[in-house]
């Protein structure tokens, strides 16, 4: 009513006042919605009833007001039609907003959408699985790898980490064990790493005995792998482990990746090797080689842990494991760092090094340059 009034005034001039009228009372303001169909207009001193109303509109220059008013009393009364469905359908006894047909058909349409977007969601899985690069005749060359490899004679064979603890330790000092060696083994040969793990556990390779070892000793037990920063390690990830793991290692990748002295390559062999957890590709120097000379990285890796990424972004989880022990051995024996012995190799006609050993990264036949993302550990 209100909205009525506002519009005729605006459109009226100030000669023609203009007011509304319910039955007998000129009172526009308190007349409610229902009862618009009996609302009168007075126009001047002349009162006009609606079909009056109509006809003088018609005949004047206000036909653009009245067109407006039409259009708010449909709407009005629009609005109005459901309350009085629902007014006569509660007499009835039938509630109309709990309508079981009404409740079906919105939980039909609503499952529909749901189906539809799983449905749709499923379908960009599946196409980006199919589309998902992987290397040219990976499986031939690993199959090939596998069979270079097959005495196991290599000296990660004998000498790696899995190799220097003590199997018949208690589980959380072989855990520890596993732990220390792998720290000694960054940037050292098998063969040292070995030897200075020999003497550890000599002396007690014990996370108390450990702690209670002065640094100077605990140097010298080492000494041959050469490296004094990994004293200073050895004996923080002790006092760590002592306080917030009651001298076991830590159970998750993220907390042994905080350990003093810890890559992402130590941490994801740690987990594998000492608590039978798979949580990733432990890459060295020997796999990240190996990977970006047979293209498998899908563009030129610059760090272990690109590679990593690189590798699991195609490699079946089930083949993760076998990994590093696999082409590590390789990188010893047949892919060496420097005068790799190409010739002797299974792949020399798949490696794109091999066909070209002059070029540091693949050029023929090499895969696409995919960027490679993610985080370490």
């Amino acid at each position: 009513t209100r909205m009525m009034a506002r519009v005729l005034r605006s459109s009226l001039t100030k000669s023609q006042p203009v007011g509304l009228t319910g039955n007998s009372n000129c009172t526009s303001h308190e007349n409610t919605k229902s009862q618009v169909q009996d609302i009168s207009l007075c126009v001047g001193n002349t009162m006009l009833t609606p079909n009056k109303l109509s006809k003088h509109l018609q005949s004047s220059s206000y036909i653009a007001p009245a067109k407006k008013l039409a259009r708010r009393c449909v709407q009005i009364k629009y609005e109005e039609e459901p309350k009085i469905d629902r007014l006569s359908s509660n007499q009835n006894g039938i509630h109309s907003d709990t309508h079981p047909q009404a409740i079906n058909r919105n939980s039909n349409d609503e499952y529909n959408h749901c189906a539809g977007t799983k449905k749709l969601k499923m379908e960009d899985e599946e196409k980006a699985l199919q589309s998902r690069w992987e290397p040219p005749h990976w499986q031939e060359v690993l199959k090939n790898i596998r069979q270079m490899r097959a005495a196991r004679d290599a000296p990660v064979d004998s000498m790696g980490a899995q190799k220097c603890t003590d199997v018949d330790a208690q589980p959380e000092i072989y855990r520890f064990q596993v732990l220390v060696s792998l720290m000694l083994s960054s940037q050292t040969k098998d063969q040292v790493t070995h030897a200075a793990m020999a003497k550890l556990r000599a002396h007690g390779l014990t996370v108390d005995n450990i702690l209670a070892t002065d640094p100077d000793t605990l140097g010298q037990l080492i000494h041959p792998v050469g490296f004094w920063k990994k004293v200073v390690y050895i004996k923080k990830t002790c006092e760590i482990l002592r306080k917030y793991y009651g001298g076991d290692i830590p159970p998750t990748l993220k907390d042994m990746c905080k350990l003093p002295g810890v890559g992402p390559k130590m941490a994801h062999l740690c987990m594998d090797i000492g608590w039978g957890k798979l949580t990733g590709i432990g890459v060295d120097t020997h796999v990240h080689r190996i990977s970006n000379r047979l293209g498998w990285t899908g563009r030129d890796t610059k760090t272990p842990e690109e590679t990593r990424i690189a590798l699991e972004s195609w490699m079946p989880e089930e083949i993760w494991s076998d990994t590093n022990l696999l082409m590590v051995g390789f990188g010893q024996q047949i892919c060496l760092p420097v005068g790799p012995k190409c010739s002797q190799c299974l792949n020399a006609t798949l490696c794109p090094f091999g066909i070209n050993p002059l070029s540091k990264s693949p050029k023929i036949n090499s895969p696409l340059k995919l960027p490679v993302t993610g985080k370490a550990c």
